[in-house]
C-alpha cells in the first residue's frame, strides 16, 4: 500500500491536506485564512452572562463571540472550597480563578520542580525552537504526536489534535477527562477500573521549540515525481484499509488520550457540549449515579465578571457561539498533561496488565511534579525511561509558560494557541507508512520540512517539493475527489449508490441498490451493497467531516447473520476514523444510529452558504403554484373598489406563464374590478419572487394585505 500526503497551500486563502493511499483519497483537511479557529487554545476569560434555565454561562474569551460553558464542563475546583466551608459562600469570593497559582503542590510544580533551567522565560522558550540539543527525542515511527513549544509563539505556536466536543451528547455517557488548569489535588479510582470518561476537551499541544531533537538524518532519498492517482481503484475503501497495529493507537486525538484517565469522585459520567441527553433539570447535571455528589448549580458556581481558565472544545456552528471547557489537558508525544490531577494513568489502549505496569512503574520513578496528573499515551509503550522524562519535563517546563502568563495577564487573554494546519497535519497524522509528502508552495515547504527536521529527522527525507507544472491535486485526481464528496449522491461499485441529507437535527443516508443484481437473488444482493455501503459510510463521514447523529438506512435483509455482517461491517471500517463513534444496533428496519464527534462545521457547510432562491431548502415552487398565488392576490385586488392599478413582478418564467396560459383569467379580474394589471420581470428574479403593488385612481399606495406581525426573537 503506497500512502502519501499532499499539502497544497498556493492559494493563500487555503490550505488543503489531502491523505491518498495507493491512488484513493482517504482524509482530506481544509483551512481558510477568513476563519480562524480557536478549538484547542487556551484563554483566560470572564463570565458575561449566566443562564440557570439551561445550566450554563457564557464567557468573553477575547475573540468577539462569546464562548458557551456548561455546567457539565466546570471544574470541581471552582466549587470545592465552597463545599468545604458549608455555608454556601467560597472563602475566597466568586470573582477569582481558583488558587492553582498559590497552592503549594503547584506552586512547587511551578516554580521549583521543574527539569531544567528555573529561570527560563518564554523568550528563551521560544529562541531554543532552533537549537537542538537533546538528543534521542526522535518521534518513533508509530508516533504522530510531538511536542509544541511555549504558548505565545507567533509562528510556532502549540499544537494540537484537539478532538472535538463529540455530538454523540444524545447518548450522553461520556464525559471530559478530570483535569483543568486552575485546579488543586484531585483524587480518581485506578486508571484500570471502569467508568472513565471517554471525552475531553482537547487540549493544545506545544510546539516542538522547547523538546530538543538529535541532528536531522541524511537525505538519502532522492526527489521523485509523484504518481498520478489510480483511475481502477475501487473507491469502496477496501484500499483504505488501516493496519491493525499500535499505529491505529498512535493516531489518536488528545481528547481521546485524555478520556482515557480514572474519573473523579466528583465528577459523573455525561456527555459534552450541546446536545441532548446532556442537560440535568433545574439544579444543575446530576444523573443520581451512586458515588457522585451532583454539581450544584451554575448560578451557585459563577457569577458575571467572575474569571475563568477555559479551553474551547468544539468550533461555533452557526448561530452558537465555540464550547468551553474548564478541564485543560495539554498533550505531548508520549504523554497528556494534566493539571491539577494529582495521579497517573495510562491509556485503556494499551490492555496488557504487564505493560500498564510497567508504564505505570517507569512514570512513578520519574517523581512527576507534585499537582500534575500525567496519561502515558500508546505512543509510549516501549519508550525508554529517558524519552518519557524528557517529554514529562518538555511538559511540566511548558505548563510553568502557561502559568506565568495566567499570572500576568487579564481577562480575556489568549493563554495558550495552536500552530497552523501544516505543522498541526505533520505533527499529528503523519506516521512510518507515509512514504512521501509533497508540498507544492515553496515557503511552506522549507517551514514544513524544517519542523520534520526537528521533531522527525529519520524520516526527513520524505518531504519533497512539488515543483511540476501541474496543480498538485489535479496530478493526483484529488480535485475530481473533492468535486464528488460535495455531491448529494455517491455512486457505489456494481451500480449502486449512497444519498447523503444533511439536516439541522441529523445527517441521513440512505443505501439504493440501482443496478446492481446478484444471482437474481434480493436477499445476496442487499446483503452485498449493504456490505459496499458500510465501508463507503466511514469513508465518505471522514472526507466531508459530517458529525452529531447519523442514520444509515441500510436496504432490508432478512437473514440475522447478514444483519449482523453489515454492522460489524460499518465497525470495522469507522475504526480507521480519528474522530470517536457510538455506533448502536442495527434496528428491525435495517437502520444503524451512530455518532460521531464533531468540532467544526463539515466541509459542506465551510463550502457552501446557503442559497438565496431556495432558502437552503432545496426546493422552489413551481411555475404553476406561483401562478396560482399570483391569481388569489389579482381576485383580492379586484373586490377592493378603491384599487385602480395593480402592478404584479414575478420570475420570468413566471410572468410567461401568467401571459401565455392565464391571460384570459387576468383580463376577467382586470374587467370586474375595473382596475389594469400590469406584470413585469427583470433579469436574474429569484424564482419565489413575489411584489404585488396597489395604488388608486391618484397614485396612492394602497396595502393589499396587512402588515405581518414581527416574528419573535429567536422564532423562526
Amino acid at each position: 500500500m503506497k500512502k502519501e500526503m499532499l499539502i497544497n497551500v498556493l492559494q493563500p486563502e487555503e490550505c488543503r491536506i489531502a491523505i491518498v493511499e495507493d491512488g484513493v483519497l482517504e482524509e482530506l483537511y481544509v483551512e481558510r485564512t477568513s476563519h480562524e479557529s480557536y478549538v484547542g487554545n487556551i484563554y483566560k476569560g470572564r463570565i458575561v452572562n449566566i443562564e440557570p434555565s439551561i445550566q450554563a454561562a457564557f464567557v468573553d474569551f477575547g475573540v468577539g463571540r462569546n464562548g458557551f460553558l456548561h455546567v457539565s464542563d466546570v471544574d470541581p475546583q471552582y466549587y470545592r472550597n465552597k463545599e468545604a466551608r458549608g455555608d454556601g459562600k467560597s472563602s475566597r469570593g466568586r470573582d477569582q480563578l481558583p488558587d492553582i497559582l498559590d497552592l503549594p503542590d503547584v506552586n512547587v510544580m511551578a516554580e521549583e520542580d521543574l527539569p531544567g533551567d528555573d529561570d527560563e522565560d518564554e523568550e528563551e522558550l521560544q529562541a531554543s525552537t532552533d537549537t537542538p540539543e537533546l538528543d534521542e527525542a526522535e518521534v518513533d515511527e508509530e508516533n504522530e504526536e510531538v511536542e509544541p513549544s511555549a504558548p505565545d509563539l507567533e509562528d510556532g505556536e502549540p499544537d494540537t489534535v484537539l478532538d472535538e466536543d463529540e455530538d454523540d451528547e444524545s447518548y450522553g455517557d461520556e464525559g471530559p477527562p478530570p483535569s483543568k488548569a486552575p485546579s488543586a489535588e484531585r483524587r480518581t479510582t485506578e486508571d484500570d477500573e471502569p467508568g472513565e470518561p471517554t471525552e475531553s476537551a482537547a487540549s493544545p499541544v506545544p510546539d516542538p521549540s522547547e523538546v530538543l531533537f538529535e541532528p536531522p538524518a541524511n537525505v538519502e532519498k532522492p526527489y521523485q515525481e509523484p504518481r498520478p492517482l489510480r483511475t481502477d481503484v475501487d473507491p469502496s475503501g477496501n484500499a483504505g484499509s488501516r493496519a491493525e497495529s499500535e499505529e491505529t493507537d498512535d493516531r489518536i486525538d488528545v481528547m481521546e488520550a485524555r478520556a482515557e484517565l480514572e474519573e473523579g469522585e466528583d465528577r459523573p459520567k455525561r456527555g459534552r457540549g450541546r446536545g441532548r441527553g446532556r442537560r440535568a433539570s433545574g439544579n444543575g447535571p446530576g444523573r443520581g449515579t451512586p458515588g457522585f455528589r451532583p454539581k450544584p448549580p451554575i448560578q451557585e458556581i459563577f457569577r458575571r465578571g467572575q474569571e475563568v481558565l477555559v479551553q474551547v472544545i468544539k468550533e461555533g456552528i452557526g448561530t452558537k457561539g465555540p464550547t468551553l471547557s474548564t478541564y485543560i489537558s495539554i498533550p505531548g508525544r508520549y504523554l497528556v498533561l494534566m493539571p491539577g490531577l494529582n495521579r497517573i494513568g495510562v491509556s485503556r489502549k494499551i490492555v496488557d496488565d504487564e505493560q500498564r505496569r510497567k508504564l505505570r512503574d517507569i512514570l512513578s520513578e520519574l517523581q512527576p511534579p507534585k499537582g500534575l496528573g500525567f496519561i502515558i499515551r500508546t505512543a509510549g509503550l516501549d519508550r525508554t525511561k529517558k524519552e518519557l522524562q524528557r517529554d514529562l519535563a518538555y511538559l511540566t517546563r511548558l505548563w510553568k509558560v502557561v502559568v506565568r502568563r495566567i499570572k500576568k495577564l487579564r481577562a480575556p487573554a489568549s493563554i495558550y494557541q495552536e500552530s497552523d494546519m501544516i505543522t498541526r497535519t505533520i505533527r499529528d497524522i503523519f506516521t512510518s507508512e507515509i512514504e512521501t509528502i509533497w508540498v507544492d508552495e515553496p515557503k511552506a515547504f522549507e517551514h514544513a520540512q524544517e519542523f520534520l527536521q526537528i521533531v522527525m529527522p529519520r524520516y526527513a527525507n520524505r518531504i519533497q517539493q512539488y515543483t511540476a507544472s501541474e496543480p498538485l491535486f489535479h496530478r493526483y485526481g484529488i480535485e475530481d475527489e473533492i468535486h464528488r464528496i460535495q455531491q448529494r449522491r455517491v455512486p457505489l461499485p456494481h451500480g449502486g449508490s449512497l444519498v447523503i441529507d444533511q439536516t439541522e437535527a441529523l445527517v441521513a443516508i440512505d443505501v439504493n441498490s440501482g443496478n446492481f443484481r446478484a444471482d437474481n437473488n434480493a436477499e445476496e444482493t442487499a446483503y452485498r451493497i449493504n456490505l459496499l455501503a458500510a465501508k463507503e459510510i466511514a469513508r465518505q463521514l471522514r472526507l466531508r467531516d459530517l458529525g452529531g447523529v447519523i442514520v444509515n438506512d441500510f436496504i432490508d435483509m432478512r437473514e440475522e447473520r447478514h444483519r449482523r455482517d453489515v454492522e460489524r461491517a460499518l465497525r470495522e471500517a469507522v475504526k480507521r476514523d480519528r474522530a470517536r463513534t457510538k455506533i448502536l444496533k442495527i434496528s428491525a428496519f435495517g437502520i444503524i444510529e451512530m455518532t460521531r464527534q464533531r468540532i467544526r462545521p463539515s466541509l459542506k457547510r465551510s463550502v457552501y452558504e446557503d442559497c438565496p432562491a431556495c432558502a437552503a431548502t432545496g426546493q422552489v415552487k413551481t411555475c404553476e403554484s406561483m401562478s396560482i398565488e399570483v391569481m388569489r392576490l389579482l381576485q383580492l385586488a379586484a373586490h377592493k373598489e378603491q384599487i385602480a392599478r395593480v402592478h404584479v413582478k414575478v420570475a420570468e418564467p413566471v410572468a410567461h406563464y401568467l401571459l401565455n396560459k392565464k391571460r384570459r383569467e387576468v383580463a376577467q379580474l382586470e374587467e370586474s374590478g375595473k382596475m389594469h394589471v400590469t406584470i413585469v420581470t427583470a433579469p436574474g428574479t429569484l424564482p419565489e419572487t413575489l411584489e404585488l403593488l396597489c395604488h388608486d385612481g391618484n397614485g396612492n399606495e394602497i396595502k393589499l394585505l396587512p402588515q405581518p406581525a414581527p416574528t419573535p426573537r429567536g422564532k423562526r
